[in-house]
């Protein structure tokens, strides 16, 4: 394991998030939890020595330079505010070229005033998924510490992202990746497969591929790319700079993103975290973090065993109680939500201190509540993945409460793209009973009025004429 520096000679370092212990190592350095109590590890900059825009729109003079790689990017364009790495180290495919799109369609389902509610769509990323702006800053880290082989656990899109970056880049590096039995949408399994990524497929779910990576990373010295790295959450930070960019840099009232392994949270908690610490907002959105009922951790935890920040030491106790139990009784994680079909949240504690700052909140919602905003969300013009329409979905069951106001701002993350996991999509529209059972029946979904099935019509030339014009009428 790598030593602890002494001193902090960098910008940036990284430092123990237990505050009884606070062990700090040098930025080339690569471990993936503190070698001193094994807790997680947080990149942190000497912002008195950063040379950092005195306004957020000063970020829009990049805007002329997007012929430089470094500006195009839609993570390194920030470079300032993640000031770990030399430019000339910087490993980018053009990720963060993004969209946040006004939703009213979208909105009026949630029940928001025209105009409130929009969507930060990350499937248009090059692998399809938010996992790019974390894996340029920690394929970045992993350049600049010399690491050649790289390894995930996946539900898919860190594994999708992961194999792209390594195909896609002339720097050596080879992809190994994790997945457990029967957890991993096709979609996602055949880019890393087409794109040439080691895939090892092992008897278990996610939580026991995320344990098994991380023993062999360590026994073999390999860089790993799960978002327990903390370098994969400064890229991951950036989503939330392109949101407040969109919103010509005035904070919404709220974020609300999916919980899975809490990476996104975690990130966007740091973001403000920082931005607010250097006086760049005057305010910071209210943060809702929406698991999957199948796979409730966070809300288990936060809402019926009230576990919180508490300064930066949360009840041990009670989580690991909780995951006892988990064990005891046999419970795996279960969601059609396949990425966010997670048990044991590596950045649980991270998460936590996002809520904490951001006066978030938890919540969970039903397959059932998924699949619905899904289709919501994919009439309103943009397709994504059950995961990413979780948040859809918390956004709707918080108007519900009143807890989101109808005229509050509301920014909802969609992670991935809607391709990543067609057979759900197809099975819920679709005519098929006996695919719609064994796909989405089986986990208590039922059919909704939000469906859009195929139309049978005999091969006629008047009936489908008809059809036509009894269907394609304006309000049919």
């Amino acid at each position: 394991m790598a030593s602890s520096c002494s001193t902090k000679t960098d910008l940036a370092y990284q430092r123990c998030i237990n505050p009884t212990c606070g062990h700090t190592l040098s930025v080339d350095q690569a471990a993936f939890a503190c070698p001193e109590c094994g807790d997680l590890l947080d990149v942190v900059y000497d912002w008195d020595r950063v040379e950092v825009p005195r306004r957020l729109s000063d970020f829009e003079a990049k805007w002329s330079d997007r012929l430089n790689p470094l500006s195009f990017s839609g993570v390194w364009r920030f470079r300032e505010l993640l000031p770990f790495a030399p430019p000339d180290q910087v490993v980018t495919i053009g990720e963060g070229q993004t969209l946040l799109q006004v939703a009213d369609k979208v909105g009026q389902y949630v029940g928001m005033d025209a105009g409130r509610l929009m969507l930060q769509y990350e499937g248009m990323n090059p692998s399809g998924s938010f996992k790019d702006n974390g894996m340029t800053a920690a394929f970045t880290h992993a350049r600049m510490v010399g690491a050649k082989r790289v390894a995930c656990a996946s539900t898919g899109n860190t594994s999708a992202a992961l194999s792209v970056f390594c195909s896609a880049t002339s720097f050596g590096f080879k992809a190994i990746i994790f997945i457990g039995s029967g957890k991993i949408a096709y979609g996602k399994l055949a880019q890393a497969l087409d794109h040439g990524a080691l895939t090892i497929q092992i008897v278990g779910d996610f939580d026991d591929a995320m344990h098994r990576v991380r023993q062999v990373a360590d026994r073999l010295g390999i860089y790993l790319m799960n978002s327990v790295n903390p370098f994969r959450l400064e890229g991951q930070k950036t989503i939330m700079y392109r949101v407040l960019e969109a919103l010509a840099w005035q904070p919404p009232d709220w974020i609300v993103v999916p919980g899975g392994n809490l990476g996104n949270s975690s990130a966007f908690g740091k973001a403000f975290i920082e931005l607010k610490h250097l006086g760049l907002i005057d305010r910071v959105p209210r943060l809702a973090v929406i698991n999957a009922t199948g796979a409730q951790t966070l809300d288990q935890l936060v809402n019926a065993n009230g576990v919180t920040w508490n300064n930066g030491l949360p009840d041990a106790e009670v989580t690991q109680a909780y995951y006892d139990h988990l064990d005891a009784e046999h419970l795996k994680a279960s969601t059609i939500a396949s990425a966010i079909e997670i048990n044991r949240p590596v950045n649980l504690k991270k998460c936590l201190r996002a809520l904490d700052f951001c006066d978030g909140l938890v919540r969970q919602v039903s397959d059932q509540e998924i699949m619905d905003a899904k289709a919501r969300v994919g009439a309103g013009g943009i397709g994504c993945e059950p995961a990413s329409a979780a948040s859809v979905a918390g956004a709707k069951r918080l108007r519900e409460e009143g807890i989101i106001a109808p005229s509050d701002r509301v920014v909802c993350i969609l992670t991935a793209h809607q391709l990543k996991d067609p057979t759900a999509t197809v099975a819920y529209h679709g005519t098929d009973q006996e695919n719609f059972e064994k796909i989405l029946g089986s986990r208590g979904v039922r059919r909704a009025g939000f469906a859009n099935r195929p139309i049978s019509v005999a091969n006629d030339l008047d009936d489908i004429i008809r059809t036509i014009a009894l269907y394609s009428e304006p309000n049919a």
